[in-house]
């Protein structure tokens, strides 16, 4: 017999061999249903693996990560199947469960289309009517490499040639064999419902001088409302592409002239953006941060130093030569080295600690064009950045600081929606990260530590921190249900020793500073582009760039429009003048479009009263009411909003 603990520390003897599916089943048949994977461990498993030894037990069903991993991983190689038999000697490559379905790259010998998408959809369907076992079994190096290579796989046996030999399992089912470390589910007809999605090319390993592949990208539910739901959520994700949106607010552009990856902002998108930077400059102003800027460039031995050219520098720009012999610039990748350069150019006592430094700066990161996506993947960007230097006595006030000014901009923004996830080191992989053992468990345990105390349930993942610290990052849900990734907070004990920096402490002796990275948006860019997906391109009163549209009926109003404008303006409110030779009910429809909260329409009866009438997005018409009147609730309005986030915050 074998002993299994589960996640409520009670515990149960099996016999040895026995299954995760057996051991739902022991629990209740409605759980042997649902359950999809489980962890032995904390490694997870196919359910029909067998558990030879005392082993900690957590079951997974869908609403688990876990459980979908498991559930769109198989869906992959279920798609893999159906391509090997609608199109004949296709080579594979890999085809891993992503947040939202799959993927898999391959190489066919035919092109693959959109209209091939219902076709391959009816042979998933066919498949999973078979209810074909998905069997798991190890391999040796020499086998797998046979295997693969008898069948033309090249793909695969490059891949096998970098495994260790006794690591190596496939995974069969009907006459399809995948080169895979699981897991699995334990058939196919745990899935119902099947989409092909899209098609797109791939370099092989993300490499743009090797072979671009076919990426196809599916999902699959186990209840066809799943789908319905999901494909709903796409076509509202479409309306609020910010690709989209972008171009009809006019908030920003890209141009081929300029390159690939480098936004341009636009006058309407810049004051959008300057009003999220002003907004947090006033906030960072109260916490004590002082503004700093830095050049977009730095000796290429600065990042040397940081470590920054040792893990960046092979995939970014090329170094900026100058005349002199020898003298190499690099486009600046981060804001920190700099900023470690500001905090040495002066003696620091104790007594000067914290000390923060904010700049809004722009960096550059070379991704491949296929990677790039709106403002969501760009080369060029501007991260909200500061470095906060402090006593290690210091180190959790300040980071519980940092907290509150990214749940201020959260509940400013509407993204009350969110979690948290402490990225930590991997144990058995120390050596992608630099610094010593002692000053990683200092930092991680200040951010644990930090979590608690604001009470903020943060989930712990292994292998996810930067390489320089750990760090707390925020991941938000936006008006659909996505997730984003914004905000990051990091602890960095090794750049202080990299640059050398010290402090004079109260004992009269040198000691070096504590580092703390933070962005509270990450970058403007991506910010901007969550922000105008979330709201649909419908911002806050107080942030968006028009608050209101004044329409003249006729050409005899438009001297009257803009004397309105002119008394608004001086209201601090921000007015556009629609004077087009077009028919009102034309300018509403457009302004609408163009979501501006507050449209005014002016002709004779207004002109003559010192009126306007007052239309709102989305509640039609408001009535007439005097200029003033209307300038006092609109600022009142503004007010209230920001004075929400006050009051929640108890400043």
């Amino acid at each position: 017999m074998i002993k299994i603990t589960f996640p409520d520390d009670s515990v149960r003897e099996y016999a040895e061999g026995t299954t995760a599916m057996q051991i739902a089943e022991s629990i209740s048949s409605r759980l042997a249903q649902d359950v999809l994977a489980a962890s032995v461990n904390g490694e997870i498993w196919d359910l029909t693996r067998p558990i030879t030894s005392d082993s900690a037990v957590k079951l997974f069903k869908w609403d688990d990560a876990e459980g979908k991993h498991a559930f769109w991983h198989s869906s992959a190689h279920l798609m893999a199947e159906a391509l090997q038999e609608l199109f004949p000697g296709t080579k594979f490559g890999i085809g891993p469960a992503i947040e939202n379905g799959f993927y898999y790259d391959v190489d066919p010998e035919t092109p693959i289309k959109d209209s091939d998408f219902p076709a391959i959809e009816a042979k998933m369907l066919e498949l999973v009517a078979r209810k074909e076992s998905i069997k798991r079994e190890s391999i040796s190096k020499e086998d797998a490499i046979k295997m693969f290579g008898d069948r033309g796989e090249t793909y695969k046996t490059e891949l096998i040639g970098e495994l260790a030999d006794g690591t190596i399992t496939t995974y069969t089912q009907g006459n399809f064999t995948d080169l895979c470390r699981g897991p699995h589910l334990p058939n196919t007809s745990y899935i119902k419902a099947v989409k092909i999605l899209s098609v797109a090319g791939a370099y092989w390993r993300g490499d743009e001088k090797r072979k671009q592949l076919v990426r196809l990208y599916g999902i699959t539910f186990p209840k066809k409302k799943m789908l319905d739901e999901y494909l709903a959520l796409l076509e509202e994700a479409k309306k609020r592409d910010h690709r989209k949106l972008g171009k009809e607010l006019e908030l920003f552009t890209f141009s081929q002239a300029v390159g690939q990856g480098l936004p341009l902002w636009l006058p309407r998108g810049t004051q959008l953006r300057m009003r999220l930077e002003d907004f947090l400059k006033r906030i960072q102003k109260r916490y004590g941060y002082q503004q700093v800027i830095t050049p977009h460039i730095g000796q290429k031995e600065l990042y040397i130093t940081s470590g920054h050219y040792a893990k960046y520098g092979k995939d970014s720009f090329q170094p900026i030569h100058t005349p002199q012999d020898g003298e190499e610039f690099l486009l600046k990748p981060m804001n920190c080295p700099h900023h470690c350069e500001i905090f040495k150019a002066f003696p620091r006592s104790y007594k000067d600690l914290p000390i923060r430094f904010a700049e809004f700066g722009t960096v550059y990161r070379y991704e491949q064009s296929g990677e790039l996506h709106g403002l969501t993947r760009v080369r060029g960007f501007t991260q909200d950045d500061a470095h906060l230097f402090c006593r290690p006595d210091q180190l959790k006030d300040e980071f519980l600081k940092v907290m509150d000014i990214i749940f201020i901009i959260f509940k400013a923004l509407d993204f009350e929606n969110f979690e948290a996830q402490i990225s930590l080191r991997d144990p058995n992989n120390k050596e992608k990260y630099i610094g010593s053992d002692e000053n990683w468990d200092k930092a991680e345990r200040a951010i644990v530590e930090a979590c608690q105390e604001k009470g903020l349930k943060a989930k712990v993942e292994l292998g996810e921190a930067a390489f320089y610290g750990p760090k707390l990052d925020f991941m938000v849900k936006d008006a659909i249900g996505r997730r984003w990734q914004l905000g990051t907070i990091q602890v960095d004990y090794n750049l202080p020793e990299r640059f050398e920096l010290e402090y004079t402490g109260d004992d009269n002796k040198k000691h070096r500073p504590v580092m703390i990275h933070r962005a509270p948006f990450g970058s403007m860019e991506r910010f901007v582009a969550v922000l105008i997906e979330h709201t649909g391109g419908k911002f806050p009163l107080w942030l968006t760039p028009d608050q209101v549209v004044i329409m003249p009926i006729s050409e005899k109003f438009n001297e009257y429009a803009y004397k309105v404008s002119s008394m608004l303006e001086d209201q601090d409110i921000r007015v556009l003048v629609d004077d087009r030779n077009e028919k009102i009910g034309r300018k509403i429809r457009d302004n609408e479009l163009k979501r501006i909260p507050y449209m005014l329409v002016v002709g004779e009866k207004e002109a003559e009263n010192d009126e306007v009438s007052v239309r709102k997005q989305g509640e039609g018409d408001k009535g007439s009411m005097n200029i003033t009147t209307f300038a006092s609730l609109l600022n009142a309005e503004v007010e209230e909003m920001m004075n929400h986030w006050q009051k929640k915050e108890g400043k």
